[in-house]
């Protein structure tokens, strides 16, 4: 084999290794940014000790960025210090840093509560990988070097206003198009092409809402393509096609973070009020735009950083006090609810609910409104050591990942893969 065709096999392979399957996790919350993940074959309960542990890598640097996984590749943001917030591509193999492409400074470092660190999670589009740095530094890597291809500041070049714990967001990519939200008068949320970073369009909300810290989802609903996003002002949609503000739900609003990614399916989306409950709205059609009309809001629903996921008709999630809880996701109708937990983030796979708890533990949970079913629970090995401000301590902020029949975990620096498979 010559030198140039072996070149081209390389080549080759990787661009494979990059195309995304069913099985991968390329994004926030997964391929549908529904926190659900089509795999099947995955263990049914847990040994005591948990699955089987491929590796744990203890050095990526800091952060509460949550991987994705595509191919053999794993990417996340992290940070060393104030001055240094990057990317990384990881082998799924055994964790080793494949790459790492600085994007930045971390945003807002005398935050307080004090624990600023990289929060955002790459979105990987074919051979592209999309990434927002938490001082708004939107980068457009290659994903087999990590050289960057296009770069904007949300701050600079939109007039970007991020709120008291800067950038948390993770890029969405539509079709040909990238949507992230600078914040503030100008430019509240923004379209751009997803290949050069020119702008599409500018959407300028009223009230000239700060970025909140969920990430942007599609809606289809009031005879409208959306996107749904939450601000600091409230819930908002927005014309995907023109940028053009449609509805606004300010109920959601009543607790002290937007950090919920909302939920919606058909005519419905969901939100919650971080520390206070959660909301359903129905979109509908008026006079040309759409409207949102409340169906209920009630206190103690899902309304924890960890967002929720939508099972079936159910909604599973924590509660930012404490507290898994199961409703009937069109009434709001609470099913059962479990106290042994902390506010967590999760996702759903095969029958079963993975609970990454802000203590650090894993929990296996039967996704089934007829009551809590745990099947399983653990603590990863040699867990990153927290540091405490005042009243307030370090958490596991995380979100879990499944891909390829692997469950992957980080804590700040640390970082495991365990093999999820019912048989091996």
């Amino acid at each position: 084999m010559t030198l140039r065709s072996l070149s081209a096999t390389t080549a080759l392979l990787f661009c494979l290794s990059v195309t995304t399957s069913a099985q991968d996790w390329p994004q926030w919350r997964g391929p549908e940014r529904s926190g659900i993940s089509q795999e099947k074959g995955l263990l049914k309960e847990w040994p005591k000790d948990g699955p089987k542990l491929l590796w744990q890598v203890n050095d990526i640097g800091d952060g509460y960025s949550t991987p994705s996984v595509v191919g053999s590749r794993i990417y996340l943001m992290s940070n060393r210090g104030m001055d240094n917030e990057f990317v990384q591509a990881l082998s799924t193999q055994d964790g080793k840093v494949l790459w790492t492409t600085r994007v930045g400074n971390v945003g807002n470092p005398n935050q307080d509560p004090p624990f600023p660190k990289a929060r955002s999670t790459p979105s990987v589009d074919g051979n592209l990988v999309y990434a927002l740095g938490s001082d708004g530094d939107l980068v457009c890597l290659d994903a087999k070097s990590g050289k960057i291809r296009w770069q904007k500041s949300l701050r600079k070049d939109f007039g970007g206003e991020p709120h008291d714990w800067a950038y948390a967001e993770s890029p969405l990519i539509d079709g040909d198009v990238l949507v992230v939200t600078p914040g503030g008068p100008e430019a509240t949320i923004v379209a751009l092409n997803k290949k050069t970073g020119a702008v599409i369009w500018k959407s300028a909300v009223p009230g000239g809402d700060a970025a909140g810290y969920a990430s942007a989802i599609v809606v289809q609903a009031g005879g409208r393509k959306q996107y749904v996003q939450f601000l600091s002002k409230g819930i908002v949609g927005v014309d995907a096609k023109t940028g053009a503000f449609l509805w606004r739900y300010k109920e959601v609003v009543k607790g002290p973070a937007q950090a919920f990614t909302p939920v919606a399916r058909g005519e419905y989306v969901y939100g919650g009020a971080l520390g206070i409950g959660g909301g359903l709205v129905r979109l509908k059609p008026d006079a040309g735009g759409v409207t949102a009309e409340q169906v209920y809001f009630e206190r103690g629903l899902p309304n924890g950083f960890g967002g929720a996921v939508l099972v079936g008709d159910y909604l599973y999630g924590t509660q930012a006090r404490g507290g898994l809880v199961a409703i009937e996701f069109t009434t709001g109708k609470l099913k059962w609810k479990a106290e042994q937990f902390g506010m967590g983030s999760g996702l759903y796979a095969d029958g079963n609910l993975y609970i990454h708890d802000e203590t650090g533990a894993l929990v296996l949970v039967e996704a089934t409104p007829e009551g809590y079913r745990e099947k399983g629970r653990f603590t990863p090995p040699n867990p990153p050591q927290k540091k405490q401000s005042g009243q307030m301590a370090e958490k596991a902020f995380s979100y879990p990942v499944i891909a390829n029949s692997r469950l992957y975990i980080r804590d700040l620096e640390s970082l495991w893969a365990y093999d999820i498979r019912a048989s091996r």
